[in-house]
């Protein structure tokens, strides 16, 4: 038997929390397309893996059920879910000696911004930002900003964001639906337990709105597929459902159809927008990848586009979700998988 055909033995791994694939959406459209794509695909949870053995009693989807067997360790880990203890943790850093993990994260916000801005190449798409360490310098960057925005440091799905703007006499500070009038020594004690409890970065406020009046971004999903190479799973906008300042789709935002919106908001120039859009999704991610040790797998950029139809990076997210898209995700995905074990595969010949 050849090498390359003992490591498509092993296959590939998705690796959750759960311990039951039965309940997890993603497992089965893996499972499915593994199978169309004729490589080895099961499923194993935290409590499933047996480092003195080398073996995993995982799961295969066989005849319409998922079936319990035991399994060797794969050649390739869909890290699909973070640990959620401290022994989930030190699994996750074991198996990383024997297979190839497909998910690294980006580091937060400010991690994020000042790789992009250290790189410079796409550093005119960032919100200038800063770490906010006390209220004080929220005062002191509204005397230069009409207007701010402070969001967590780390993904909050679009929870604990404020917009203060500064009027003749007050601080107007909105998160979500509920809007307040302070005067400094007010928003000085009001943000003082915030920001010691949670790391924030501050931001000027970058106005993204529909004709209507709506909040809205950009999310661009994009994976690796089965040479490597970036493309784009989906560019859809996310409009915010009320009159909320956040368009976040976990906050009350909904997505909506690309096409019909670009039409709607800029009718002859909706081309354009949409190839600027395809462009930068691709451009950049081949880029970002660069600037990491770990090479990605797949990537959520939100970006947004102001009335001057410049765009600006609002987040780079490593996991984007993909409800209702799963199949759409395991199409590229499980190709990936095939292409980082050849590429493996090549470097041990």
């Amino acid at each position: 038997m050849k090498t390359r055909d003992v490591i498509y033995l092993q296959g590939i791994g998705m690796l959750h929390f759960r311990e039951n694939p039965a309940d997890v959406k993603k497992a089965y459209p893996f499972a499915a397309v593994a199978k169309m794509e004729g490589i080895h695909f099961f499923y194993f949870s935290f409590n499933n893996v047996d480092f003195d053995n080398m073996k995993i009693d995982g799961w295969m989807y066989e005849e319409g059920k998922w079936i319990q067997k035991q399994v060797d360790f794969p050649a390739v880990v869909i890290n699909s879910c973070n640990p959620k203890t401290e022994i989930q943790t030190k699994i996750l850093k074991n198996l990383k000696k024997y297979a190839i993990l497909t998910s690294f994260p980006v580091g937060n916000k400010m991690k994020v911004y000042k790789k992009v801005k250290k790189a410079k190449v796409f550093a005119s798409y960032l919100i200038p930002s800063t770490t906010l360490h006390k209220p004080e310098e929220l005062i002191s960057f509204l005397k230069n900003q009409p207007r701010a925005v402070i969001k967590p440091l780390s993904g909050n799905h679009g929870k604990k964001v404020f917009f203060i703007e500064k009027t003749e006499q007050q601080y107007k500070v909105t998160e979500e639906f509920n809007t307040m009038y302070m005067n400094e020594k007010e928003l000085n004690r009001y943000f003082q337990p915030i920001i010691t409890g949670q790391k924030f970065l501050m931001q000027p406020f970058i106005e993204c709105k529909t004709k209507n009046g709506l909040t809205y971004d950009f999310r661009l999903h994009v994976q690796k597929n089965g040479e490597g190479k970036w493309e784009i799973n989906l560019i859809y906008p996310r409009i915010s459902g009320n009159a909320k300042m956040i368009s976040n789709i976990s906050s009350g935002g909904y997505r909506g159809e690309l096409a019909s919106f670009l039409k709607d908001e800029f009718g002859e120039e909706s081309k354009k927008v949409k190839e600027s859009l395809e462009v930068f999704a691709l451009t950049f991610s081949a880029h970002f990848d660069t600037l990491y040790e770990n090479s990605f797998d797949e990537l959520g950029i939100d970006v947004g586009m102001d009335a001057n139809q410049r765009l600006w990076m609002f987040e780079v997210n490593w996991r984007p979700g993909s409800k209702n898209r799963e199949f759409e995700v395991a199409k590229r995905l499980i190709p990936y998988c095939k292409y980082l074990i050849n590429k493996n595969w090549k470097t041990i010949i």
